[in-house]
């Protein structure tokens, strides 16, 4: 098929299941233009380049071409995600204080026995139920409640969330479908909904600090000064959507792919130590990010010897860049013990993942138990049912019978 019809392929929810062969079809075209004038970029090398690239914007407002993406919120400004530098740097850094090094090393690490008791408490949930969902079951309350923690919601509040960062995430989708304007009305709706929660939760907290992420946000100042009320909403509700989607997807697609690769099942058993290199290796083989589709090129640029012109919608395809054969021996096969893994999961560059070091502890406690807690788990479905997002791409249901 046509080169240029690449990403409607890719997007198609029939190859959800599946991308890949789509992904080894777009490296061997290298840079592919799009019928809608996009570029596609799935090649290792390149898309590390450009992650670095200084002339490479994540501001969708720089665009000459349009996307279809949804605008800014009215009344909540974009976060820091969507921003480039210096705006970016200072927003990026004013969160980072109160989640990690060099001002709250041990926020992190501090968090292992709790995140260990809160999967132990859900597999015991588990004990009696001779068919259990990853997702609904485990994968996806873990996160969240892990979140929630850190930036201080009420546990009875939990529940909401949920319906939030479902239609959040739905409009962001780049699926082309029948109605994609009422996806990205409701879409802007439920984060100015979720960002009004958080921002009343904040400022609830103004000169009375408790220890969680948003009470920091309104009570510890550094050298920028502190987040305004809009940026906190923004920051809180970019943490809580990274914070537990993606990692949900990982810990999912962690489990698939274990439940299809027996062997490599079996050895983490054997040897539970090997189990932070299986956690890299699954953010290279079965990433919860797919793709990043919100670049823009700020001046013409020249990739793989093709130009790509200034302001055209640039689409970073990571799952296709972590089995790209030239960076990684035997690319296509899953290798637990892998070490040289310098995968793009989590992005690279000034936009690397803020949450990696959570996400990481998160997935090895997660799947270190779950695999301790099943001693023979099947597959009920495979493949399972997937949710809609080529993005943030994972089993919607992931449905294991036991014995």
């Amino acid at each position: 098929m046509a080169a240029d019809t690449l990403f409607q392929r890719i997007t198609d929810y029939a190859n959800r299941a599946d991308p890949y062969p789509l992904y080894a079809e777009l490296r061997e075209n290298g840079v592919a233009r799009q019928d809608d004038g996009s570029y596609l970029v799935g090649t290792y090398h390149e898309i590390a380049a450009l992650l670095h690239d200084p002339r490479i914007s994540s501001d969708r407002r720089q665009r000459t071409v349009p996307d279809g993406a949804a605008g800014t919120d009215e009344g909540v400004p974009p976060s820091f995600i969507g921003l480039d530098d210096p705006e970016h740097h200072r927003l990026r850094g004013m969160a980072m204080r109160s989640f990690g090094p060099p001002h709250t090393p041990d926020r992190i690490d501090g968090m292992h026995e709790d995140i260990t008791r809160i999967v132990r408490d859900l597999l015991a949930g588990l004990a009696d139920k001779e068919r259990i969902d990853v997702v609904d079951d485990f994968a996806y309350p873990l996160p969240v409640t892990v979140i929630c923690r850190l930036l201080g919601v009420p546990a009875e509040d939990e529940p909401r969330f949920r319906e939030w960062s479902d239609a959040i995430v739905a409009g962001f989708d780049p699926t082309p479908d029948e109605d994609p304007a009422e996806r990205q009305r409701a879409g802007t709706e439920a984060r100015k909904t979720m960002a009004l929660y958080l921002g009343d939760l904040a400022e609830r907290r103004r000169g009375h600090p408790s220890g969680d992420m948003l009470s920091a946000f309104v009570n510890d100042a550094g050298p920028e000064g502190q987040l305004t009320p809009l940026e906190t909403m923004a920051t809180g509700v970019l943490l809580l959507i990274a914070g537990h989607e993606t990692t949900v997807n990982l810990i999912t697609n962690g489990m698939l792919t274990l439940l299809r690769h027996p062997d490599a099942l079996a050895r983490l058993r054997r040897e539970p130590e090997l189990m932070p290199l299986a956690v890299e290796e699954l953010l290279r083989f079965e990433p919860p990010v797919q793709m990043l589709p919100q670049r823009t090129p700020l001046a013409d640029i020249e990739v793989a010897g093709r130009t790509i012109p200034k302001g055209s919608p640039l689409i970073l395809m990571l799952a296709a860049g972590n089995r790209d054969p030239q960076r990684f021996a035997d690319a296509d096969r899953f290798d637990p013990a892998r070490e040289d893994n310098q995968h793009l999961g989590f992005g690279s560059g000034v936009h690397s993942c803020f949450g990696a070091p959570l996400a990481r502890l998160e997935t090895q406690i997660a799947l270190h138990e779950l695999i301790r807690h099943l001693d023979t788990p099947r597959l009920i479905e495979d493949p399972p049912e997937y949710r809609r997002s080529p993005v943030l791409r994972g089993p919607r249901h992931l449905l294991i019978g036991r014995g």
